[in-house]
C-alpha cells in the first residue's frame, strides 16, 4: 500500500532538532558509537543523553517549554524509547527522527532505517512518510502509542522474569533463565471477547497485517496498513509449545515448525480488525503484566480490560524515499 510522502523540512545541519539518547538501549549489542557521526553531520542539533533515572518525557517537555523549542523530536535508542518519543511527537504534531540504537530496532527497520546514517540522510534531504500507529489503554486510562505490537500472556511473563534477573545475569543469560522458568511455571491467561471466554497462552496484536505463519508478532510488516492483526494462541498444548511459539525469526520459526514444536494451526486464532477489546484475567500468583514495543507494563490488577485501536497517519517520520511503498 502506497501513501503520499510527508512534507518535511530538510535539516542539513540539524538546526531545530532535539535528539535524546538512551544509552541503556541495546546494551547486549556491540556496535559503533554514533556520537561522532551525529556531531559531524548535525552540528546544530541538540543532543541530550539520559542520566540514570531521568525520564525521556521530562527532557522533552523541558525543551518544549524553553525559549527555543525543538521543531523535530529525535531519539537514539531501542523500540521502547522510540515509541515513547513517537507519543510525544504525536501530542505536539512534530516530526520524528529515529536513530536506531537498540537490540532489534524493529520500527526503524520497518521504515527503512538500518543505521543512523540512513536516518540522517533522510533528515538532511527532508524525506519522510506518515506512519500508522496504534493506541493501547487499560481500564480506560490514558492511551499509549504503539508502533509495533502489544502482547499479553507468556511473552510478557518471560520479559518480567528476565528483568528481575538482568542486574545479576545480564540480558541474554537472564533471558535464557527466564525462558527456562517459563517452561516450568508459565500459566494460561483467561481472556473474554464479545461474550466468549477462553484460556490462552498468548495474544499478540500487531500494527498492520503481518506474516500469517507467525504467532509472535513483534515487528510490523507494513507502515500504512490501517488494521490490527491479532494472533490468539489457545492453551491446548504444552508449555514447551507455548514458549516455542514466541520465536519471531523466520528461520527459527521454520525449524521449530519442521520438528513439531510450533503449535498447530488449529490452536492459533487470527483476527484482523481496526480495534480490539479484551477482558484479561491472570492466574493466581502469575505476574499481571503486558508488553508494548518491548516495554513491560507491570503492576496491573489481576483482572483488567485492554483496548487497542488503530490510528492512521499517527506520526510523521523522517525516512528514506520509498519507505511509503
Amino acid at each position: 500500500m502506497t501513501k503520499p510522502e510527508a512534507v518535511l523540512e530538510p535539516r542539513p545541519t540539524g538546526a531545530g532538532v532535539l535528539i535524546v539518547r538512551n544509552r541503556q538501549s541495546g546494551r547486549a549489542v556491540v556496535r559503533a558509537d554514533p556520537s561522532e557521526i551525529i556531531a559531524r553531520r548535525l552540528p546544530d542539533a541538540r543532543v541530550h543523553e539520559l542520566a540514570d533515572g531521568e525520564l525521556l518525557s521530562d527532557v522533552v517537555m523541558r525543551a518544549l517549554g524553553g525559549d527555543d523549542p525543538p521543531e523535530v523530536l529525535g531519539v537514539l535508542g531501542g523500540d521502547g524509547s522510540v515509541a515513547r518519543m513517537a507519543h510525544l511527537a504525536r501530542c505536539r504534531d512534530l516530526p520524528l527522527l529515529v536513530l536506531p540504537g537498540g537490540t532489534f530496532n524493529h520500527f526503524a527497520r520497518a521504515v527503512g532505517i538500518d543505521d543512523p546514517d540512513a536516518a540522517i540522510e533522510a533528515l538532511v534531504a527532508g524525506e519522510g512518510t506518515p506512519v500508522t500507529a496504534a493506541e493501547v489503554s487499560t481500564d480506560g486510562a490514558e492511551p499509549i502509542t504503539v508502533l509495533n505490537a502489544v502482547s499479553i500472556g507468556t511473552y510478557p511473563h518471560v520479559i518480567a522474569e528476565r528483568e528481575d534477573r538482568m542486574d545479576d545475569m545480564g540480558k541474554w543469560l537472564g533471558g535464557v533463565a527466564a525462558t527456562w522458568h517459563a517452561l516450568r511455571e508459565a500459566s494460561p491467561v483467561t481472556i473474554a471477547r464479545e461474550g466468549r471466554r477462553a484460556k490462552v497462552w498468548s495474544v499478540f496484536v500487531s500494527v498492520g497485517e503481518n506474516d500469517p505463519d507467525r504467532v509472535a508478532l513483534m515487528q510490523r510488516q507494513t507502515i500504512h496498513d490501517d488494521l490490527l492483526d491479532v494472533r490468539i494462541h489457545h492453551a491446548r498444548g504444552s508449555r514447551l509449545r507455548a514458549v516455542a511459539s514466541l520465536a519471531f525469526g523466520r528461520r527459527t520459526t521454520a525449524i521449530l515448525r519442521a520438528i513439531g514444536l510450533m503449535p498447530p494451526d488449529s490452536d492459533v486464532q487470527r483476527l484482523v480488525a481496526p480495534e480490539l477489546t479484551l477482558s484479561v484475567r491472570t492466574a493466581p500468583g502469575a505476574p499481571s503484566v503486558y508488553v508494548h514495543d518491548g516495554e513491560l507494563e507491570d503492576g496491573m490488577p489481576r483482572q483488567y480490560e485492554l483496548h487497542c485501536r488503530i490510528v492512521p497517519d499517527a506520526v510523521r517520520v523522517y525516512a528514506p524515499r520509498g519507505a511509503s511503498e
